[in-house]
C-alpha cells in the first residue's frame, strides 16, 4: 500500500471550468458519476439532439428578455415601489428544464441559485442603496443573504392583486430590471432572480425590512403558505432591507453540497468590481454536512467555522494590485494605473486599472455590469484598440521607435500586462456563444475615446515609467520576431511535407472541422496504439514524446523553437496569439490523452497552459477535452469486462458483481493500467476513442480571471505558493494499491 497524492492542479482546474461530461447511456446510468479524480464538479450528459433544443429554447428565452429588458437612460429614481414591476412570464418552464435558467443541474447550477440572490443585492448597490451583503451556508446546506438595500416592494403590483415580494418569487421576469424603472444599471445574465431560486427550492423564507416594519413570507414547494404578512416594527436606526433563506431541491440538484471555495471566490471579484461595497461570507456547517474539510477546531476541540470579508476602497486598482501578486510578477511601474470616466448622456461609464509586468503573458479582464465577459467584446476591442495606437504613437513622438522600426503590435505591448476594465452600461447587449460578450457599439468608442485621453496624460506625466513600458514592449517584439524567423525556418524545412503537417502527425481523411477530432497523445507507444485503434476518417492522431514546454515561464521566441510547440500550432491551424483565428482551427474537437496519474496530469496542465496562453479562443469556442482513460479492468470468468475510472468505483463494480454471483479469475482478475501504453489498440478504442462509449470533459473557462490566477500560481516560478496549495490539498490523498 502506497500513498499517492492525486492531482490537485486538475481538482482546481475543474473549480474553474465549466466541464460536460460526454457519454454513453451505459454511463450515464453509472453511479458515482466519473470525473477525473472524483471529483464534485458538475458534469452535464448530454447528447447532441437535446443540446440542440436547450441553445434553441436559450436562444428564445435570451431574445424575448432583450426585447423587454430596455432600461431607461436616467440614474435610479428614489422612487421605487411595486409600480416599478413589471411582470412578463411565471414559473412553469423552470422545474421542466432548470438548465435553461441556471445553466446546469450540477454544482454550477446550485451555487448560481446563490449568485441571483446576491445579484439582486449587488443591483441595489449599483443603484447607490446597499452598501453590506451577508451571506451565511446554514448548518444543513441552507443559504442566508442579507442585505441593506431598500427592500423589496411590499405593497401591491398594479393589476396582479398580490404584493411587490410574492410576485417576485412567483413570477419569472418579474423586478424592477424589467423596464419598470427600478433600477437603470443591473448586473445578471438572464435576470430570472429571486423567482428562479423559489422554482428550484424546497423552502425558501424572505423577510423584508421596509416601511417601518418587518415583513415576512414563507414558501414551501414553490407556493406561498399565506400573504405577506407585517410584523414588528423597525427599531430605531435598523436599516432597510431584504433577507432571502432558501434551501435547494435534492431532487432537482445532483449534490445539495455548497462549496466554500467556489463562493469566496466569486464574492470577493464582486467585491473588487463594486467599490467600497461590503460582502460577506460565514459557513456554520460541520465538516460533515459540507462535504469537505471547510472548518477546524481551536485549541479547545471547538468547532471554527470558515468566515471572510472583501471591500475594497480602490476597486479595481486592488484587484489588479492582487492580480499582480498573486501571479508573483515583478511591475514594471511602481504603481497600479487606474481612471475612470462616464457619460450620462449615451449612459455608459468606464473604470480601467492596469499594470505592466514583467511576465511574458497578459492578464486581460472585462466586465460589462459587473458579468464576466470572458468572449471580449466592444469594450475589450476599444481598450485594445487604444492602447496598441497610443504606445506606438507616443515610441514614435519620443524618438523610442526610430523610423526603420516597424509598429509594434497588440501583443507586443500588452506582454506583461495585467489590467481589468469595467463598463457599466443602462442597456447591455450580450452575445456570442455563451451571451459573455458585450455587443453594444458605444461602448468600443467611449472606451477608446477614454483610454486615448487618461493614458495618454499618464505617460505625459509619468515619462520614465512610459520609457520602460515602451522598451518592454520592443524586446517583446525583437523576440515575437525572431520567433518568426524560426517559424519560418521550420515551414521551408517542411516544404516537401504533406501540406505542411508535422511528421508524427496521423491526419484523419475528413476535411469537416465538424467532425474531425485531435487527439493529444502521451508517449510513442500509446501513440502507435492511438493510431491502430482510430476511426481514420474522423480522427486524428499526435504523438508527443514526454512534456511540452511549460509556456507559463518561457518567453515567445524560445516557446516557438520548440519542435513539439510548433509541431502542436501548426496541426490544429488557428495559429497563435493575437493572430489565432478560431475559425481556422481544423479540428472541432482537440481531446488530450494522457495517463490517469499524476504525470499525466501534469502533461494535461502543460498543454491546457499552452491553450488558455496562446490559444484561448479555441477554449471559449468548446473545443478543448480531456480523455478520462481508465484506472482498472475487471477479467470476470463470464461475461463482459468492465472497465472502472476510480478506487471506489472499483470496489462498487466488485460488490455488484460478486453478489450477482460473477467471479474473477485468481491472480489477475484486476488489472491496473500505469499508463495507456500498456492497452492494446482494441482496449484503447473501447475505452477512450470510442464516440459510443469515451468518457471525455469539455473544459470551459468560465472565471478568466480566477484561472490566470490558477495557471500562474502552478505554473510559475514561485514555489511557495504551490507548496501552500498542496498543503491545503493534502486531504486529497488516496489510499491505492501499488
Amino acid at each position: 500500500m502506497v500513498q499517492r497524492l492525486e492531482s490537485p492542479i486538475i481538482r482546481v482546474l475543474e473549480r474553474i471550468a465549466h466541464e460536460k461530461t460526454f457519454r454513453t447511456k451505459e454511463y450515464e446510468e453509472r453511479k458515482p458519476l466519473v470525473a477525473i479524480l472524483e471529483s464534485d464538479s458538475a458534469n452535464d450528459s448530454i447528447d447532441g439532439s437535446d443540446q440542440n433544443t436547450q441553445n434553441n429554447l436559450d436562444e428564445a428565452i435570451e431574445n424575448d428578455q432583450l426585447d423587454d429588458a430596455q432600461l431607461d437612460d436616467s440614474l435610479a429614481p428614489e422612487h421605487y415601489d411595486a409600480s416599478d414591476l413589471k411582470v412578463l412570464e411565471g414559473l412553469e418552464a423552470v422545474r421542466i428544464r432548470p438548465g435553461m435558467y441556471i445553466g446546469s443541474t450540477g454544482p454550477r447550477g446550485l451555487h448560481h441559485l446563490v449568485y441571483e440572490i446576491v445579484d439582486n443585492s449587488v443591483d441595489e448597490a449599483l443603484a447607490g442603496y446597499a452598501t453590506h451583503i451577508e451571506v451565511t451556508i446554514l448548518p444543513d446546506n441552507g443559504i442566508r443573504v442579507v442585505d441593506d438595500g431598500r427592500g423589496i416592494p411590499v405593497d401591491e403590483v398594479p393589476g396582479e392583486g398580490i404584493s411587490g415580494v410574492e410576485t417576485v418569487l412567483t413570477k419569472l421576469h418579474a423586478g424592477g430590471k424589467f423596464g419598470g424603472g427600478g433600477y437603470a444599471v443591473s448586473g445578471g445574465l438572464h435576470g430570472v432572480g429571486i423567482s428562479v431560486v423559489n422554482a428550484l427550492s424546497t423552502r425558501l423564507e424572505v423577510e423584508v425590512r421596509r416601511q417601518g416594519y418587518h415583513w415576512t413570507q414563507t414558501y414551501i414547494n414553490q407556493h406561498p403558505t399565506d400573504r405577506l404578512k407585517q410584523g414588528e416594527p423597525m427599531a430605531e436606526g435598523e436599516s432597510t432591507g431584504t433577507s432571502v433563506t432558501f434551501w435547494p431541491d435534492g431532487k432537482i440538484f445532483e449534490t445539495t453540497i455548497y462549496d466554500f471555495e467556489t463562493l469566496r471566490s466569486r464574492f470577493q471579484q464582486m467585491a473588487f468590481l463594486n467599490k467600497g461595497l461590503k460582502i460577506s461570507l460565514t459557513d456554520l456547517r460541520e465538516p460533515d454536512m459540507a462535504g469537505d474539510e471547510v472548518a477546524g477546531q481551536d485549541d479547545d476541540g471547538e468547532t471554527k467555522h470558515q468566515s471572510v470579508t472583501y471591500q475594497y476602497a480602490n476597486g479595481i486598482k486592488d484587484y489588479v494590485d492582487y492580480l499582480v501578486k498573486s501571479r508573483k510578477a515583478t511591475p514594471v511601474e511602481e504603481d497600479v494605473i487606474d481612471f475612470e470616466a462616464e457619460d450620462l448622456k449615451i449612459g455608459i461609464s468606464a473604470e480601467v486599472a492596469m499594470q505592466w509586468t514583467t511576465a511574458y503573458s497578459e492578464a486581460v479582464y472585462t466586465f460589462a455590469n459587473t458579468i464576466s465577459t470572458t468572449e471580449g467584446g466592444t469594450h475589450e476591442e476599444g481598450f485594445r484598440a487604444a492602447l496598441t495606437s497610443l504606445v506606438n504613437r507616443y515610441a514614435r513622438d519620443k524618438n523610442i521607435l526610430k523610423e526603420k522600426d516597424e509598429n509594434l503590435s497588440g501583443d507586443d505591448v500588452r506582454e506583461g500586462l495585467t489590467a481589468v476594465i469595467s463598463v457599466k452600461l443602462t442597456t447591455p447587449q450580450f452575445e456570442g456563444q455563451t451571451k459573455t460578450k458585450l455587443g453594444n457599439s458605444e461602448a468600443k468608442t467611449f472606451v477608446q475615446r477614454v483610454m486615448t485621453e487618461k493614458l495618454g496624460d499618464w505617460f505625459d506625466s509619468h515619462p520614465s515609467e512610459a520609457k520602460n513600458i515602451i522598451q518592454k514592449a520592443i524586446e517583446a517584439s525583437r523576440a515575437r520576431i525572431a520567433a518568426k524567423k524560426a517559424r519560418e525556418s521550420t515551414r521551408r524545412k517542411s516544404i516537401f511535407e504533406s501540406a505542411g503537417m508535422p511528421d508524427k502527425l496521423k491526419d484523419c481523411q475528413s476535411n469537416n472541422p465538424e467532425e474531425c477530432e485531435l487527439f493529444i497523445v502521451e508517449g510513442d507507444s500509446a501513440g502507435g496504439s492511438a493510431i491502430q485503434g482510430r476511426n481514420p476518417e474522423t480522427q486524428a492522431i499526435l504523438p508527443l514524446r514526454g512534456k511540452i514546454l511549460n509556456t507559463e515561464r518561457a518567453s515567445i521566441d524560445r516557446m516557438m523553437k520548440s519542435d513539439t510547440i510548433e509541431s502542436l500550432i501548426t496541426a490544429i491551424g488557428g495559429g497563435y496569439g493575437e493572430d489565432f483565428d478560431v475559425s481556422k482551427v481544423r479540428y472541432h474537437k482537440v481531446i488530450i490523452m494522457a495517463d490517469a496519474d499524476v504525470d499525466g496530469a501534469h502533461i494535461a496542465t502543460l498543454n491546457l497552459t499552452l491553450f488558455f496562453r496562446y490559444m484561448r479562443p479555441m477554449i471559449t469556442a468548446g473545443y478543448v477535452y480531456v480523455a478520462m482513460p481508465p484506472l482498472y479492468r475487471l477479467k470476470w470468468t463470464r461475461g463482459d469486462h468492465d472497465f472502472v475510472y476510480t478506487d471506489r468505483e472499483r470496489d462498487e463494480k466488485l460488490a455488484e458483481g460478486k453478489a450477482a454471483g460473477r467471479q474473477l479469475p485468481k491472480g489477475e482478475g484486476i488489472q491496473r493500467y500505469k499508463g495507456l501504453g500498456e492497452m492494446t489498440y482494441q482496449e484503447l478504442w473501447e475505452t477512450t476513442m470510442d464516440p459510443e462509449r469515451r468518457i471525455l470533459k469539455q473544459i470551459h473557462i468560465e472565471d478568466a480571471a480566477a484561472a490566470d490566477e490558477t495557471f500562474s500560481m502552478l505554473m510559475g516560478d514561485d514555489v511557495e505558493p504551490r507548496r501552500l496549495f498542496i498543503q491545503r490539498n493534502a486531504k486529497d490523498v488516496r489510499f491505492i494499491d501499488a
